[in-house]
């Protein structure tokens, strides 16, 4: 007998029960509950991805291209747009409701017992349903952190840190270089790091932890791979990869990515260079990588739909990111923004720098965010309004916002949180999954 849709939400319920009080750092109980499982983590090998943007990116291209070479891939992101179970994909479908539902009855008396979080859970239940699965490879992005992250009980093939970028400051604390650190806190003893990170302060702060940690290697990307003649096209992005390293070095192998962006680009190139050091079985050829490049799906990231923009930028730097790909691609005005930012982001930096861009910002707050996570949208507008000077407007009403927006729009921007993007592909009915 199947499992009903109310034992799924029942199932749900209960783990979104447990991300109250805030994260609860440390390994000692995802370690316990695993063991509990039979260690299910040690019976495939895994790409563990870290920073602060760019994982998904690095996680969906990975995803892609081990899936070409014939393998059954699991992949592991969070947080999710819309359904629970974007979270946990194999070969690009989502975990089954019924896997979800049976694994959280059997196990809950455990979890609740440790007091495991969410992300805990969630973590040590896509481990267990990629090892009945019998995948060949897991792609592993980080949570939160590095370090004391859920997903750092895993010894992985590779570890790669894509950039480091103030965010969750009150975890990470409010330095790049303290940030850095916790963020190479995946790499291990006799594991292959890579570093993504291009600023040379910060990646010599990882190169350091690196080394300090025992990598072998310990590889800087912009040591072996550089990007030339990048081309950021409306649905996808062209460029160069340059090999700097033997066996040839300055051969320019000309790429494209179904994602948009220049930093894109990199991303790519970050994915690429993690399966070439985790060995020759792993890495993929020039031809093999055009051909499967083009597969590569991530909902939310500058995703285009008719006249609608999608863009899950959260922080500063990725607003920088969207900010540079809407100037290179100058989508028709007016350009106009729904923006809804969760209250412990930086918000004001966030309209700060894309306010040149923007013609009217339409302010609100996406229904799916906790009341302990809401911004004051009227103290948005005001800010937008009085200190940016824009034209802008404010809804507490979603649906409102989402409707003033498409309307004044001739391109509608939509973007600030997970929560924001994925609250608007419910009500334009888009999936988050690969068609």
């Amino acid at each position: 007998m199947g499992i009903s849709l109310s034992q799924y939400g029942a199932a749900l319920d209960f783990l979104f029960a447990r991300t109250g009080g805030g994260w609860k750092l440390g390994l000692e109980r995802t370690e316990a509950l695993l063991r509990a499982l039979d260690n299910p983590h040690h019976r495939f090998p895994v790409f563990h991805v870290g920073g602060t943007n760019g994982k998904g990116s690095v996680v969906a291209t990975l995803d892609a291209l081990l899936r070409g070479k014939g393998l059954r891939v699991g992949r592991y992101t969070s947080p999710h747009l819309i359904d629970f179970s974007e979270r946990i994909l194999i070969n690009g479908r989502p975990a089954h409701g019924d896997d979800v539902a049976r694994w959280v009855d059997r196990w809950m008396p455990d979890i609740d017992g440790l007091g495991a979080t969410f992300f805990e859970a969630t973590t040590c239940l896509a481990f267990d349903i990629f090892a009945r699965a019998g995948v060949d490879v897991a792609v592993v992005e980080v949570g939160l952190g590095g370090r004391l992250d859920a997903t750092n009980v895993v010894r992985p093939l590779v570890a790669g840190v894509t950039s480091i970028a103030i965010d969750h400051t009150q975890y990470l604390g409010d330095t790049l270089e303290g940030i850095a650190a916790e963020k190479a806190g995946i790499f291990k003893r006799g594991v292959p790091a890579l570093i993504g990170e291009r600023d040379p302060a910060i990646r010599e702060v990882l190169r350091e932890c690196a080394h300090k940690a025992g990598s072998d290697p310990a590889v800087v990307l912009d040591d072996i791979n550089s990007v030339a003649n990048v081309r950021v096209e409306d649905t996808a992005t062209s460029f160069d990869l340059v090999t700097r390293d033997a066996p040839s070095p300055g051969s320019t192998i000309p790429l494209r990515t179904p994602l948009v962006g220049a930093q894109q680009a990199w991303n790519v190139t970050l994915a690429l260079a993690m399966l070439r050091i985790a060995g020759e079985s792993w890495a993929v050829s020039e031809s093999d990588a055009r051909e499967q490049l083009s597969r590569v799906w991530l909902p939310g990231r500058f995703q285009r739909s008719g006249r609608i923009i999608l863009d899950v930028a959260h922080n500063e730097a990725s607003a920088r990111a969207l900010a540079a790909t809407l100037e290179a691609l100058q989508p028709a005005r007016p350009l106009v923004a729904l923006v809804g930012v969760l209250a412990d982001k930086d918000w004001r930096g966030i309209l700060t720098i894309l306010a040149p861009l923007i013609d009217h910002f339409v302010l609100t707050t996406a229904p799916t965010v906790t009341d302990d996570r809401r911004w004051n949208v009227a103290e948005a507008y005001d800010y937008a309004a009085s200190t940016l000077g824009v034209q802008a407007t404010f809804h507490d009403d979603f649906d409102a916002a989402l409707d003033e927006a498409r309307r004044m729009g001739a391109t509608t921007l939509i973007t600030g949180s997970f929560h924001t993007v994925g609250d608007a592909m419910t009500r334009l009915q888009l999936s988050p999954f690969e068609e």
